[in-house]
């Protein structure tokens, strides 16, 4: 299987796809084991200058670093020891205008893969693999048929990658949410590394739907047109900080994240959620598979076939997936998207035919034709609640 993991070159992937995670502060546990990463980020005036917090002044100089410097290429050095010393901080100060046109479109699936004998059938509930369902284009605008669906980049020790990622409401800011939710391996490494650099998520991406060709002259305003979002503090589960890994599907149920973003920008006053003029609530008691008609997965796929440069999507009847007896059972639906793809969405509509967000694409299968992602209920609800709790008295 391969995980949908960030988009980067694909490495070692065995047999299925994960996402990246984002990671947390050891010992800062929560209610249901997660972990927090929480840091406040250097913000941009409307002048375009640098604004630095005190508190984000503070945990740069504890990590010896020197914000001049980092913004000159700095944060490229990824010696081993550095970045696990500095795995407990999400440390993610503005880079005004390094997320430009080329690095965004070439920005890689970082697909991580577990063997199918890791699939271990007959621990907990597992169905039969489904059949394959042909990832359908969303038509353009995707503001207009898909307004909460993005992009999230990030800088890793093996390049430019890129997962996709869903606006979410925040209770703490009804309307005006600045909440985004992806996979965790889209934020942190998992037990091997750390905090993954220059996180950044774009609404709406390539909006217009244009080509991989026709984006090659394209302005920033025509690939990011509601602009570029920086992540100003991260949490992921506990559990994929401590069993994530680039390959193998250990920590999958609980790989999912949430992130709080900022303008590059600065200036409007406007949430994310007024900005795209929409958000998905979260479901934190999200049904049995029995109960569920169907799901629509979203993402950005970018390993081939496909160039993640458009949006997909693919609606099927989800199966269930255990990876461990212990550990919670996740769904999984047949679909062809690929890499890329990790992070992004699921949504189901209930008796009600409202839609909420239930899960978010984990892992897959190399070869591609089905996608699996954690079933959220409680440690997912930790982690969200923390990242609201932190902001609530922001904006």
């Amino acid at each position: 299987m391969r995980s949908t993991r960030p988009s980067l070159a694909v490495v070692a992937l065995a047999s299925v796809l994960a996402l990246t995670a984002t990671a947390c502060e050891p010992g800062d546990t929560e209610a249901g084991g997660q972990a927090s990463a929480t840091a406040s980020t250097a913000g941009a005036d409307s002048d375009g200058k640098i604004k630095v917090p005190d508190d984000l002044r503070d945990k740069l100089k504890e990590h010896g670093i020197n914000l001049d410097k980092w913004k000159n290429g700095a944060w490229k050095n990824w010696d081993r020891d550095d970045w696990l010393r500095e795995a407990d901080e999400f440390v993610n100060p503005i880079i005004k205008g390094l997320w430009n046109p080329d690095r965004m479109r070439d920005a890689d699936d970082p697909d991580q893969g577990v063997d199918d004998n890791d699939l271990s059938g007959d621990q907990g509930v597992t169905d039969p693999t489904p059949e394959a369902v042909n990832a359908r284009a969303v038509a353009p605008s995707y503001h207009a048929n898909a307004a909460t669906a993005g992009k999230v980049f990030f800088d890793s020790p093996e390049g430019t990658m890129v997962c996709s990622a869903t606006v979410v409401t925040d209770p703490a800011h009804p309307g005006k949410s600045n909440l985004v939710w992806t996979a965790g391996h889209c934020v942190h490494a998992g037990k091997k590394g750390g905090w993954y650099r220059n996180v950044a998520f774009v609404p709406s991406y390539n909006d217009a739907g244009r080509s991989a060709a026709q984006l090659e002259n394209a302005t920033k305003e025509q690939i990011a047109p509601y602009g570029v979002w920086w992540g100003d503090g991260a949490k992921t589960s506990q559990q994929w900080i401590e069993q994530g890994g680039q390959s193998g599907g250990a920590g999958a149920p609980y790989d999912f994240a949430v992130i709080h973003v900022t303008p590059e920008k600065g200036g409007s006053g406007k949430s994310l959620e007024e900005t795209v003029g929409s958000a998905l609530p979260v479901n934190f008691d999200a049904p049995a598979v029995p109960k569920v008609a169907d799901i629509t997965a979203t993402g950005y796929p970018a390993a081939k076939p496909f160039d993640g440069q458009k949006l997909y999507q693919c609606q099927d009847k989800p199966g269930r997936l255990s990876m461990a007896a212990a550990d919670p059972t996740m769904y999984r639906i047949g679909c062809t998207m690929t890499g890329g793809s990790s992070g992004g969405g699921w949504v189901e509509r209930g008796t009600d035919g409202k839609p909420t967000l239930v899960s978010n694409t984990s892992i897959g299968p190399v070869t591609s034709g089905w996608l699996a992602g954690p079933r959220f209920g409680d440690v997912a609800k930790g982690v969200f609640d923390a990242v609201s709790k932190k902001f609530a008295d922001s904006q």
